[in-house]
């Protein structure tokens, strides 16, 4: 969709942060890339991690995860528009800080589409000493990188359960507001397949062998 340049300082305000996720939280980064598996097997974690996989790396959740220092935003995990950043502390670079438009709600249905969404712990991503990437990452990097507490910000199981389960930003992704579609798993399965997956040991996907 084509967006008009902004009028005025409010209306500069309504395009800067259009819709910054995620959740939340694919292989690629395309229509399909975020699929749940079809299949599932209750006794085995490493199944169950590829519905960890499918949420976090389903636009809600990828959108505040890129893969560099600017979001991404809409179904679609496009750039962010004028060319909002990471900053020092995950929460907008120095003028450009996320709360200047992302309230602490989603607005109402009746603004219509392309209104910032907003969450009651504030807007942010990831700071930049632990950028938590999830875009394009294979299941196996992605398992590695959300265990490795020097890349997580620190958390151990019990502190990756909470975010996920407790944070009301993690949850907005099944909330995000008119117009975006919400994470493609329900929560309480997303949880059910992290806590499978945690009690197991965290096991990771074996590393592919790559095909000569």
């Amino acid at each position: 969709m084509t967006m008009r340049a902004p009028r005025g300082a409010a209306r500069g305000c309504w395009l800067f942060t259009s819709a910054c996720l995620i959740v939340a939280c694919s292989h690629t980064q395309g229509p399909a890339a975020a699929a749940a598996p079809t299949t599932t097997a209750a006794s085995d974690p490493v199944v169950a991690f590829e519905t960890v996989r499918a949420v976090l790396q389903s636009p809600r959740c990828v959108n505040c995860h890129p893969t560099g220092d600017q979001p991404t935003q809409g179904d679609d995990s496009h750039l962010h528009q004028q060319f909002v950043q990471r900053g020092p502390e995950g929460r907008g670079a120095t003028g450009l800080a996320c709360a200047t438009c992302h309230g602490k709600a989603n607005p109402p249905d009746s603004y219509g589409e392309h209104m910032p969404p907003g969450v009651s712990t504030d807007w942010r991503l990831p700071p930049p000493e632990h950028k938590m990437v999830f875009a394009g990452l294979s299941s196996r990097a992605l398992c590695l990188q959300i265990k490795d507490r020097k890349q997580n910000g620190g958390k151990d199981m019990a502190g990756l359960l909470h975010h996920i389960a407790d944070d009301p930003l993690t949850r907005w992704g099944w909330s995000p507001g008119y117009g975006r579609k919400p994470v493609p798993v329900p929560h309480d399965e997303f949880v059910r397949a992290f806590k499978q997956w945690a009690d197991a040991g965290a096991p990771c996907p074996p590393a592919r062998v790559a095909q000569h």
